[in-house]
């Protein structure tokens, strides 16, 4: 019972599946990148931002965006719009050539 207590020890951290669920509602505005985000875009977007909050965690953002935005062709200016669109920072560029390494 006490087990059940105890916190997971990747409790806080974040994962690219987190990373993924939380812009997969942005995925049609990234790739067209027409008209404006959906709100449940932004929702997810805003709840990763805050989520990313250590150095780690951002690193993790970083890399998992970069991966899965070298897989599909996002549309650059729509990627670079997002957060701004969106009215929140993101700790880190939605871009194939985001430099992950000066991520902190």
């Amino acid at each position: 019972m006490l087990l059940l207590l105890l916190p997971s020890s990747s409790e806080g951290a974040l994962t690219c599946t987190d990373v993924i669920k939380a812009l997969q509602p942005c995925l049609n505005y990234l790739v067209n990148g027409k008209g404006k985000p959906l709100a449940a875009c932004c929702t997810g977007a805003s709840k990763l931002s805050t989520a990313a909050s250590t150095p780690a965690d951002k690193k993790t953002v970083c890399t998992c965006i970069k991966s899965a935005s070298q897989n599909m062709k996002l549309n650059p200016a729509a990627a670079q719009a997002l957060p701004e669109n969106c009215g929140i920072s993101l700790p880190v560029t939605v871009s194939p050539t985001v430099d992950c390494s000066k991520i902190g």
